[in-house]
């Protein structure tokens, strides 16, 4: 049986332009690429326009040959890391929710937000606006706060994180939007050990969450226990957070 057909021809094409060219780290030419491909010049041409304008192509010098782009390979990379570092962090996080019953989530930084990775559902399930793949603001999460203070350690670094993605949005009226208090705030996280969203994200929802370094100077991930305001007092944030703590010491 022959192989099926893509359905969108226009994007089949360019796969295989870019899987051609990743076969020859000397770069390819137009006329081999043409010669490769049986394409016609002029839409090979425009193809690597739109592949060269997304930075999955490059063309060092004109009328020269063509490589993978930065972006191409950033791509590939921010993937295989991401599926690593998700399937290594993933049986924490069923340990998590199962010890403590409530929600676990798992996030990265990028910028001013977080992207969660991963998500374990309790079965007493709440309602949240975290989703896998979906971002929050990160200084008003515990995941947020977990990464910011040991990725930005010190109260200028914090100061200059908060002036470049500022201002600080407030969802909440217990959301810290000041980034003196910001720093100050950072600061008694890396003291104590973890962080706490004490309703900042999303008023009745409170979360411990603790950093993930597996061996690096700054975090690469954060975990977090994110449970009902009733559900999360004061005293039982304190004892999930050295539980986190300790959990992600010793698994990761």
């Amino acid at each position: 049986m022959g192989e099926a057909q893509s359905p969108v021809g226009s994007v089949d094409r360019a796969l295989l332009i870019l899987q051609e060219i990743g076969r020859h780290s000397r770069g390819m030419t137009l006329d081999e690429l043409a010669t490769r491909l049986g394409l016609p010049k002029s839409s090979l041409h425009r193809l690597l326009g739109a592949l060269k304008h997304r930075g999955f192509a490059a063309q060092p010098e004109p009328s020269g040959p063509y490589f993978l782009g930065s972006e191409m390979l950033a791509t590939a990379f921010r993937f295989h890391e991401t599926m690593d570092l998700r399937a290594i962090v993933r049986p924490l996080l069923l340990r998590l929710s199962e010890e403590f019953a409530e929600t676990v989530h798992m996030a990265t930084l990028d910028g001013g937000e977080v992207v969660y990775l991963d998500k374990v559902e309790a079965v007493r399930s709440i309602t949240m606006t975290s989703v896998v793949g979906g971002r929050n603001a990160a200084h008003c999460t515990g995941v947020g706060k977990a990464l910011l203070a040991w990725t930005y350690p010190t109260d200028e670094a914090v100061k200059a994180w908060a002036e470049r993605y500022g201002p600080l949005a407030a969802p909440s009226r217990n959301t810290i939007t000041s980034p003196a208090k910001l720093a100050a705030h950072l600061a008694q996280i890396r003291e104590r050990g973890y962080a706490l969203d004490l309703e900042e994200n999303e008023p009745g929802v409170r979360c411990v969450a603790a950093p993930v370094f597996m061996g690096k100077p700054t975090p690469v991930a954060a975990v977090s226990v994110t449970a009902l305001k009733d559900r999360m007092p004061p005293a039982r944030m304190e004892e999930v957070g050295a539980a986190l703590r300790q959990a992600v010491a010793e698994q990761l």
